[in-house]
C-alpha cells in the first residue's frame, strides 16, 4: 500500500494533475491497482459538463498511466530512480460514466516488454462495473 505522499515521491505530477490518490495493492513486476477519489470540486467538472458531470475519458487514462508509472517501483529490473513516459495506447474504450463521489479502480497488469517498451493491460472500476479499459505502453528512464 502506498499513500499519497509517497505517490508524490515517485511521480512528477501535482495538483490539479496527479490523478491517483492511493496504491492499494502491488504484486512486484505483475500488477499495480490504484484508486482515484472522482470529487465535484476537481477543475474539470466546471466545463465538462456543469449540468451532467463526468469525467472526461482522457482524464480516466491518464490516471491508468499513472498508476503504470508506480509499477517501476515494484519492479527490481527498472528500479526507483526512473521516470515514467508514456509512449502508446490502444484499444482504448469507455464503458460507463464516471461522476463526481465514485471511487475508481485502476488495475495495471504487464503483459510484456519488448525493446524497452512495457505494455499494460488496464481497466479502471466502479463498484466492481468496468468503466474503461485500454493498453498502454511506457518506457522508463532516468530521472
Amino acid at each position: 500500500m502506498m499513500d499519497i505522499q509517497k505517490i508524490m515521491e515517485h511521480l512528477p505530477h501535482r495538483y490539479p494533475f496527479l490523478l491517483v490518490d492511493r496504491i492499494v495493492e502491488v504484486i512486484p513486476g505483475e500488477k499495480v491497482v490504484g484508486l482515484k477519489n472522482v470529487t465535484i470540486n476537481e477543475p474539470c467538472f466546471q466545463g465538462h459538463f456543469p449540468e451532467h458531470p463526468i469525467l472526461p475519458g482522457v482524464l480516466i487514462v491518464e490516471a491508468m498511466a499513472q498508476v503504470g508509472g508506480i509499477f517501476a517501483l515494484a519492479n527490481d529490473e527498472i528500479g526507483e530512480d526512473k521516470l515514467t513516459y508514456f509512449v502508446g495506447i490502444e484499444k482504448a474504450r469507455f464503458r460507463r460514466p464516471v461522476r463526481p463521489g465514485d471511487s475508481m479502480y485502476i488495475e495495471m497488469t504487464q503483459v510484456g516488454v519488448k525493446r524497452g517498451i512495457y505494455t499494460f493491460a488496464g481497466k479502471a472500476r466502479v463498484d466492481d462495473k468496468v468503466v474503461a479499459e485500454a493498453t498502454l505502453m511506457a518506457t522508463f528512464v532516468d530521472k
